[in-house]
C-alpha cells in the first residue's frame, strides 16, 4: 500500500525497486516510532482525535517497536520505506483507528523528524567514541613522558620530543572534533514536526508539545526550511571526514612507525595480518584499512553536497538519497574510532629505538644554537656558528656532543665545559618546559587540562 495517494497509477515493480527506500531506511524504525507516539499523543491533547483513539494507537505502536527490537517482527522489505511499513502494520492491527495517526501530518516531516533524532543518537555515540580513544592516549601518554623519540618536520629528522608530548597532539585534534560535534548538535535539536508538507497544518496542533516529547529544544522556525533543511547531515559527514583526517594521519605514522627502517612500535597481532607468500611478514592491515576508510566519508560528504547544490524549496526526492551517505559515514566513522583505541591501547614500543633515533639528525643543533644566543650572540649569528659546526660534524662522521671542547672554541672561544649538559638529548628535553612543549613537567599540565575539559 503506497502511503502517497490512491489516485496515482501503481507503480510497475522495478519502478517500486528503483523508488524505495525500506532496504536501508529500516533502522530509523525506532525513531519513526517514537514520533509517531509523541505525535499521536499531542493531537489527543488537542482534541484532534479521541484519548480511547490515542491510546489503541500508542499502545499498538509500543508493540511493534518491542516486537521489532526482539526480532518477532520482521519488516517488510517490499514496503517502499519504513514509515508506510510501521502504518500500514498498525492499521492490519487496529483498523480504521490506525489511519488517524497521520492527521496533521506529512511524510515530508515525518522523514525529517526521523533523520533528527537519529542523527542526535548517532552524535551522542560518536562522542563517547571519541572521548575513548581520548582516554586510552592520555593513558599511553602518562606512561610515556620521559620516553624521548625524535621529532619530524618534512619526515626529516628535528628536534627531540617525548612520545608523550607525540601522541598528545592527537588528543588536541580529537578533543577538536568533539567540540564540533557538540556545535552541531546545538544547530539540529530542533523539531521540524508539525511542519507538515511545508505549510504547516489548519488542524491546532502544538510543536512545542512534541518538542518536548522528544527531547528537542524547541521546534524549528520555518515550516519550508523544516522539510528541506539538510545542513546537519552536512555538518555530521563533514565533521566525520575530519576525524577520519585527523585518524587516518595518525595511521599513517604509525604504520611508518612500524616499519623495519624506524622500527618504533609494534602492531598487536590482533590488529595486524600476514602474508600469503612471505611468511615473515606482519603487516599493518588494520591501521591502513582506517586509513583507507577515509576516503569513504570524504566521499560521503561529497555525495550530499552534491545532491543539495541544485534541490529547490521545499521538499524534494533527492532528499532520499541523504540517509545512505549519512548512515554509511557514522558507521565508518565509528567503527574506525573503535578500532583506533584498541591499536593504541595494545601498541609495544620500542624506547630504545626511538631514544637511538633522536641521536640522529643532529636534532639538538637547535639547542646549541640557544647555548649561543644564553653566552651573549645574536640568534642569526648563533644560528650560522651552529650550521658550519653541524657541516664539521658531518664531514667527520661525528655528533655535536663527540666534538671535543678543543674543537668548539676553534669555531668560538664563547664555547664552555657546560655546553655538553646544554645539547644532552635528555636536557633537551627537559629544557622545553614551555607551556605546550614537550618537557615533563609541560606534559603533565597538558594532560591535566584535557581531563579537566573533558570531565574525565
Amino acid at each position: 500500500m503506497y502511503l502517497w495517494g490512491s489516485h496515482l497509477e501503481g507503480l510497475e515493480d522495478f519502478t517500486h525497486q528503483f523508488n524505495k527506500s525500506i532496504d536501508f531506511d529500516k533502522i530509523l524504525f525506532e525513531e519513526d516510532i517514537r514520533g509517531s507516539l509523541a505525535h499521536v499523543e499531542m493531537l489527543s491533547k488537542q482534541e484532534i482525535i479521541s484519548k480511547e483513539d490515542c491510546k489503541i494507537i500508542s499502545n499498538e505502536l509500543k508493540n511493534i517497536l518491542q516486537e521489532i527490537k526482539n526480532k518477532e517482527l520482521e519488516i517488510n522489505l517490499n514496503e517502499e520505506d519504513i514509515h508506510s511499513f510501521v502504518e500500514n502494520e498498525l492499521t492490519k492491527r487496529v483498523g480504521n483507528v490506525g489511519k488517524k495517526l497521520h492527521t496533521a501530518r506529512s511524510r515530508n516531516d515525518q522523514c525529517a523528524v526521523d533523520l533528527r533524532l537519529y542523527s542526535k543518537k548517532v552524535l551522542g555515540e560518536i562522542k563517547e567514541d571519541i572521548l575513548n580513544l581520548i582516554k586510552v592516549i592520555i593513558e599511553i601518554a602518562e606512561e610515556n613522558k620521559k620516553t624521548i623519540m625524535p621529532a619530524f618536520t618534512h619526515m626529516q629528522h628535528a628536534q627531540v620530543t617525548s612520545f608523550a608530548h607525540y601522541i598528545l597532539s592527537y588528543a588536541q585534534m580529537l578533543k577538536r572534533d568533539l567540540e564540533r560535534l557538540y556545535d552541531t548538535n546545538e544547530r539540529l535539536d530542533e523539531n521540524p514536526l508539525g511542519s507538515c508538507a511545508l505549510a504547516t497544518t489548519s488542524f491546532n496542533i502544538d510543536r512545542f508539545m512534541t518538542s518536548e516529547k522528544l527531547g528537542f529544544k524547541k521546534p524549528t522556525e520555518n515550516s519550508m526550511d523544516s522539510v528541506s533543511d539538510r545542513d546537519y547531515v552536512l555538518e555530521i559527514l563533514f565533521n566525520n571526514s575530519l576525524i577520519m583526517t585527523h585518524l587516518s594521519r595518525l595511521c599513517e605514522e604509525l604504520i611508518y612507525f612500524s616499519s623495519s627502517e624506524y622500527n618504533f612500535i609494534k602492531f598487536s597481532g590482533k590488529f595486524s595480518t600476514g602474508s600469503s607468500i612471505m611468511p615473515q611478514k606482519k603487516n599493518p592491515d588494520m591501521a591502513e584499512l582506517v586509513r583507507g576508510k577515509s576516503g569513504r566519508a570524504f566521499g560521503d560528504l561529497f555525495t550530499v553536497f552534491t545532491i543539495l547544490k541544485g534541490t529547490t524549496l521545499a521538499y524534494n526526492k533527492d532528499f532520499q538519497e541523504d540517509k545512505e551517505a549519512l548512515f554509511d559515514s557514522v558507521k565508518t566513522t565509528s567503527s574506525c574510532l573503535k578500532i583506533m583505541s584498541a591499536i593504541i591501547e595494545s601498541l609495544e614500543l620500542n624506547k630504545k629505538k626511538m631514544r637511538e633515533s633522536a641521536e640522529l639528525g643532529y636534532l639538538n643543533a637547535t639547542d646549541l644554537a640557544d647555548y649561543l644566543v644564553v653566552k651573549g650572540l645574536a640568534f642569526r649569528e648563533a644560528y650560522d656558528l651552529v650550521g658550519q659546526i653541524v657541516n664539521y660534524a658531518l664531514k667527520n662522521n661525528l655528533k655535536l656532543e663527540d666534538i671535543s671542547l678543543e674543537k668548539y672554541k676553534d669555531f668560538s672561544e664563547i664555547f664552555g665545559e657546560d655546553l655538553f649538559d646544554f645539547i644532552e638529548i635528555e636536557n633537551s628535553l627537559k629544557n622545553r618546559k614551555v607551556y605546550g612543549g614537550p618537557a615533563e613537567e609541560a606534559v603533565k599540565i597538558q594532560i591535566k587540562n584535557l581531563k579537566k575539559s573533558l570531565n574525565l
